[in-house]
């Protein structure tokens, strides 16, 4: 209802709507997403890897395509030097993120550690997409629908882990509200007009989508989440095998659709 009367065209293409127009349309995308992959994550046995191949794949694929296409050339028009920094910083923090956050999983926390780290992840997410639309309101609904794709498989994947663990699918809600949550709020801090201070900030925010996209590339490997969900015991490297051509194709799959989708709106 909040959305009545707004055509879908000009959220896509870009149009006249405003930030917060679009920013509802990705939050409310993000959760319905990952709440409802919840639910089904929730009622499957943990032995559906291709599940998760392909989730991840189509997801990744998306992600990468969206920001190299939509952040990293507004990153270097606004300061080539300084946007490129900003890449940098957003691939390392983005790591470092990641690798200090499994040594954080080893703290004794008031409550599921997953669910605080999906929180985390979404309203983390969330403000750097608020800033981006808040800052760039000439941006279409694609980038932020690429961006947040994953939420979908993560849902899933956090759910079906859950639920084995005891514990009630419905938390993993809380994570997939966050994304809209922080977006409207960071949506209206006005970054200075200064090229280099908007070309570290779109940097950045190019280099952590990449980061979050090429961490969800699905990993067909012995040990990896992938490989956990086989329903086999003993040597999987067949089925892993056959699992790294569905990885390659969903992959591939899910740039080709954001380039398809920016060609029919373009």
């Amino acid at each position: 209802m909040l959305l009545s009367g707004v055509t879908a065209w000009p959220l896509v293409n870009g149009g006249s709507a405003g930030p917060q127009v679009k920013l509802l349309w990705i939050g409310w995308v993000a959760f319905a997403s990952m709440g409802g992959a919840a639910w089904i994550g929730a009622r499957v046995p943990r032995e559906r890897a291709r599940v998760l191949v392909w989730g991840y794949g189509l997801a990744s694929g998306a992600m990468i395509t969206s920001a190299s296409v939509f952040l990293l050339p507004q990153a270097i028009n606004q300061s080539a030097t300084f946007g490129g920094f900003g890449i940098a910083l957003g691939l390392l923090v983005g790591y470092s993120a990641h690798a200090l956050g499994h040594r954080l999983g080893h703290l004794d926390v008031p409550g599921d550690r997953a669910i605080l780290e999906l929180t985390a992840h979404a309203l983390s997410a969330g403000l750097i997409i608020g800033v981006i639309y808040g800052n760039m309101p000439g941006l279409g609904l694609l980038l932020g629908l690429s961006i947040v794709s994953h939420k979908g498989p993560a849902g899933y994947a956090a759910a079906n882990r859950y639920v084995a663990r005891g514990g009630d699918w419905r938390a993993v809600l809380l994570p997939a509200a966050g994304v809209g949550i922080s977006a409207l709020g960071a949506s209206f801090v006005a970054l200075p007009t200064d090229t280099t201070i908007r070309g570290l900030v779109f940097g950045f925010a190019a280099g952590v989508f990449v980061h979050v996209a090429t961490d969800f590339l699905p990993r067909c490997e012995l040990g990896s989440e992938i490989h956990d969900a086989l329903a086999v015991d003993g040597d999987a490297h067949e089925l892993l095998d056959r699992l790294r051509t569905h990885a390659v194709v969903s992959t591939c799959l899910g740039g080709v659709a954001v380039f398809v989708a920016w060609v029919l709106v373009a």
